[in-house]
């Protein structure tokens, strides 16, 4: 799909998704989207993130970014692994990050995976990196791969929540292991 009859301000066009009423989610496509991330604690927020978008937009993940870096402690990976139960429930009270019980439950079982991953492949990065050779896959217009069906069913075997390959898929365009910004993009490479 393209948005060549969106209206951009600055002349530039962008990938359909991108809603220009929406500065934060420009800022978004224009600055982070399919940039490759090899930080670790940026990984782990990504993920948590698009865990919580299950069946849900982006945008409204992204408008709830900045109280869900409030709730989760800056997306600290220890301290999320030692959520209890109370906290958990404390979570779910929180009206500014989505309170999904199943999802929060996720978030820190998912936590404590990551940090296993990390542990067996000396960080994040380096597992996630070696499903791609390292490079950087050009495509568009898809939802899944057999990239992104790997990786959700090796993550799943590993006890992960919420990552299925639609997941997956949109995970690996965020930290930019897949780019896939749209031909008429004025960032397509």
């Amino acid at each position: 799909m393209e948005n060549t009859n969106m209206e951009w301000t600055d002349g530039k066009t962008r990938c359909f998704w991108a809603n220009p009423k929406n500065a934060r989610y420009v800022r978004y496509h224009d600055e982070e989207w399919g940039v490759p991330v090899y930080d670790d604690h940026k990984l782990f927020e990504m993920l948590i993130l698009e865990c919580f978008q299950a069946g849900l937009s982006w945008e409204c993940v992204l408008n709830k970014q900045e109280a869900f870096r409030k709730a989760f402690d800056d997306f600290d990976l220890e301290k999320v692994c030692a959520y209890d139960e109370a906290y958990m429930e404390k979570l779910r009270e929180n009206p500014g990050i989505i309170r999904n019980r199943l999802k929060i439950q996720a978030a820190v079982g998912n936590a404590k995976v990551f940090r296993e991953i990390q542990k067996e492949y000396q960080g994040f990065s380096n597992y996630l990196w070696h499903f791609s050779g390292g490079k950087v896959i050009y495509e568009t217009g898809m939802t899944s791969s057999a990239l992104s069906d790997t990786i959700s069913k090796d993550l799943k075997k590993r006890g992960m929540k919420f990552v299925g390959t639609t997941i997956i898929y949109a995970y690996l365009q965020a930290v930019g292991i897949i780019y896939s910004h749209e031909k008429n993009c004025f960032l397509c490479r």
